[in-house]
């Protein structure tokens, strides 16, 4: 079965199965055994599937590093309010250093 998937869709499936949320930790190691990940890759494995956990949007990242389906929980669980980290232009600026960067400027740029 799950030769077939990928370590997120494993993890989808685990965590449907189980029906509430679980630590990154026993996600990961059920998710290595199911698939039968040897031991010399897991190491790398692991961060590359905490990687994709952050980039697949099926899945929430919750408090304590621990992990759930997306659709299980409230917007307010899983929502990040931006307009908080909102940053002045002068800040954006010094953050932006553009010093030693041939960058078009006038006319040139977009």
């Amino acid at each position: 079965m799950s030769y077939n998937q990928n370590m997120t869709d494993v993890a989808y499936n685990y965590l449907a199965r189980k029906k509430k949320e679980s630590d990154f930790i026993k996600l990961w190691n059920e998710v290595a055994r199911i698939m039968n990940i040897p031991e010399e890759k897991k190491k790398r494995k692991k961060s590359q599937f905490y990687s994709e956990l952050m980039m697949d949007s099926r899945f929430a990242s919750l408090d304590n590093n621990k992990w759930d389906l997306r659709n299980r929980r409230k917007f307010d669980e899983v929502h990040i309010d931006t307009s908080e980290i909102a940053l002045e232009e002068e800040e954006l600026d010094e953050l932006l250093d553009n010093s030693g960067l041939d960058l078009p400027s006038g006319d040139d740029a977009y």
